[in-house]
């Protein structure tokens, strides 16, 4: 069985159900694990490419398993899976194969974006799915692993504890609301040394002047200081 690493056993502690489906699922590891652990009864791992298919096959060949060679959803039926976890893309990948087939999408999203964090949690927020916890990984490179549930009501109630306790929702989007609201030391370390940084730049583009102003509110903020 292979051992799964830090970021990865993250994403696996939030899953537990019936038919689950791991989209670019890297030789099927997370499937197995999820398999072998109980929290899964079947598993759907979806490829776009086929050496990468044929890696995942050779890893789940004898579970309880399918491995598809496709592009994002559209090799997944409507009310076929009850949790989906896509891992290690963009963000902007992430949201395009959400946004592609919004009728296949389960009740459960386990989305661990390398970038661009702040386009999945736009989405969750203008789809009707609650961003329920946010957790990361320690060490020199922070892995964010974002848990959604779809809801039949909207907003999200979490961006409105944000504003409650004097912080606002594009540092939310941003950040992490969930992060935020638990005073997240290294988060906010990291942010800090980010504004260091951010601030001996001459000619920031407009995206890094949004971040480093984002960041400057927030230091500022009653929220912080009060720590």
């Amino acid at each position: 069985m292979p051992r799964l690493d830090a970021r990865l056993k993250l994403v696996a502690s939030e899953i537990r159900g019936q038919i689950h489906a791991d989209i670019g699922s890297d030789h099927g590891h997370l499937l197995a694990a999820l398999l072998a652990s109980g929290r899964i009864q079947r598993g759907i791992a979806v490829e776009n490419k086929p050496q990468p298919h044929r890696n995942s096959s050779a890893t789940l060949e004898r579970l309880n398993a399918d491995v598809r060679l496709g592009d994002g959803l559209d090799v997944i039926h409507e009310n076929e899976i009850d949790s989906l976890s896509i891992c290690g893309m963009g963000g902007q990948s992430i949201v395009r194969i959400l946004c592609e087939h919004p009728n296949r999408l389960p009740e459960q999203l386990v989305l661990q974006p390398n970038k661009a964090i702040d386009l999945v949690r736009q989405w969750a927020r203008s789809n009707g799915y609650w961003l329920t916890d946010e957790k990361s990984t320690t060490g020199t490179r922070r892995f964010e692993v974002l848990v959604l549930a779809r809801s039949i009501s909207n907003p999200d109630p979490v961006y409105q504890q944000l504003v409650d306790a004097g912080l606002d929702e594009p540092m939310g989007l941003m950040f992490g609301p969930w992060f935020l609201l638990r005073n997240d030391n290294e988060l906010l370390q990291r942010l800090s040394e980010e504004q260091r940084y951010l601030q001996t730049k001459q000619n920031l583009t407009p995206s890094s002047r949004k971040r480093l102003d984002l960041i400057q509110q927030l230091m500022s903020s009653d929220h912080f200081l009060s720590r």
